[in-house]
C-alpha cells in the first residue's frame, strides 16, 4: 500500500485511493462479519439504482480485509460547507433533497432499522424502566421499508466537479422508517456542535417531505439510545442526554 494516496484515516479503517479505485482497508481486529455485512449493504443498495461507488471486490492486504470501490473524484459537502459558509442552508437543502432520494427507494433484503433498535437499546446500560419504555415507543412507531443510510451527514455526500451527488459509507444502512433516519442526521448535526445546522436541516427536511416536527422529534429519544452504544464517553453523555429529557407517554 506505499504507493497508494491516503484519503482518510480513522480508528480502525484507512482509506486509500488506488487511481481509479478506492481501497478501504481495515484493521486485523474489525470485525469480519461486519466488514462483509458493510460490502453486501453496499451491494444491495447498488441494485436501487442510487448514485453510490460500485463495489468492485472484496481481498485481503497483508492479512487485513479490504472492500475496493469506484473511486469518485469530487469533494465532500462537508468541504464545501467550510469552504463556502455563506452557502450552508443552500448545501443543507441540497442534502435533504438527496436524503429524499434514497427514501423513495425500497431494498427488501436490508436489515430492519426496528430490529436493529431493539437489539441497541437492550444493549445500553440504562436502567430497565427506561429500556422498557423506549422499546414500547419504538413498536409503536408505524412500520415503513424506506431505504435509510443510517449515518447520513456531509461527510458522506461527494459532490463531483460537475455537480453530480454521490453517497458513500452504507455500512449502517437498513430498511425502515425514514423519520428514524432524520433523527440521526439530526444528532450528528448537534453531536458536532452545529445546533443552527440541526435545526435548518430538520425545518428543511419537515418543509420538503410535509412531515410533522413533532413525529421526527418522537423518534430522538430511540435514537439517540440506540447510537449511545458505541462511541466515547463524551459522545454517550450527550445521546443519552436526549434520552432523559423526554416524557415517555
Amino acid at each position: 500500500m506505499e504507493n497508494k494516496i491516503v484519503i482518510a484515516v480513522s480508528k480502525n479503517k484507512t482509506i486509500y485511493r488506488d487511481g481509479d479505485r478506492c481501497i478501504k482497508l481495515f484493521d486485523q481486529d474489525y470485525s469480519k462479519a461486519d466488514i462483509l455485512n458493510e460490502a453486501l449493504n453496499q451491494a444491495r443498495v447498488e441494485e436501487t439504482g442510487l448514485n453510490i461507488p460500485k463495489i468492485l471486490e472484496i481481498e485481503k492486504i497483508d492479512g487485513r480485509w479490504a472492500i475496493v470501490l469506484e473511486y469518485i473524484e469530487g469533494k465532500t459537502l462537508e468541504q464545501l460547507m467550510e469552504e463556502n459558509p455563506d452557502r450552508k442552508c443552500e448545501y443543507i437543502d441540497m442534502m435533504v433533497d438527496l436524503q429524499l432520494s434514497v427514501h423513495q427507494k425500497k431494498a427488501p433484503l436490508l436489515n430492519k432499522l426496528k430490529d436493529k433498535m431493539n437489539r441497541k437499546i437492550s444493549q445500553t446500560d440504562l436502567d430497565a424502566t427506561t429500556r422498557y419504555e423506549l422499546h414500547t415507543r419504538l413498536e409503536g412507531m408505524p412500520k415503513h421499508n424506506k431505504v435509510c443510510h443510517g449515518d447520513f451527514n456531509p461527510s458522506n455526500i461527494i459532490v463531483t466537479p460537475n455537480g453530480e451527488l454521490y453517497i458513500i459509507d452504507w455500512a449502517h444502512a437498513t430498511q425502515g422508517n425514514a423519520a428514524a433516519d432524520v433523527a440521526r442526521t439530526y444528532l450528528l448535526f448537534s453531536l458536532a456542535g452545529d445546533k443552527e445546522g440541526a435545526d435548518y436541516y430538520m425545518k428543511s427536511f419537515c418543509k420538503k417531505s410535509d412531515t410533522a416536527l413533532q413525529y421526527v422529534q418522537k423518534w430522538l429519544p430511540i435514537v439517540a439510545a440506540s447510537q449511545s452504544v458505541k462511541g466515547n464517553p463524551e459522545e454517550r453523555q450527550f445521546l443519552l442526554s436526549w434520552v432523559d429529557v423526554v416524557d415517555f407517554e
